[in-house]
């Protein structure tokens, strides 16, 4: 059971996921895909399918994971010589 202190009443815990789609600076068809996917977890209440707040988070930290285990963007910090 979740104590009423540990919510956050300033923030809903689920969203539309048009919203999640905002949050994440991405379209909407592709917030569906990571939903039906799986990727990104959520519920239906009704007719409505809400994401979980906190999985969005999760989906970030794992693509930070994965882009971090295969960066290729690792390049040695140039150095500025005179000359």
């Amino acid at each position: 059971m979740i104590k009423e202190s540990s919510l956050n009443f300033g923030s809903p815990l689920l969203m539309t996921v048009e919203a999640a789609a905002e949050m994440l600076a991405i379209g909407r068809t592709r917030a569906y895909e990571l939903v039906m996917s799986g990727q990104v977890r959520s519920v239906k209440i009704g007719r409505s399918r809400l994401v979980i707040r906190e999985s969005l988070q999760e989906y970030v930290d794992r693509l930070l994971e994965e882009q971090h285990d295969s960066d290729s963007w690792n390049y040695p910090l140039l150095t500025r010589t005179n000359g």
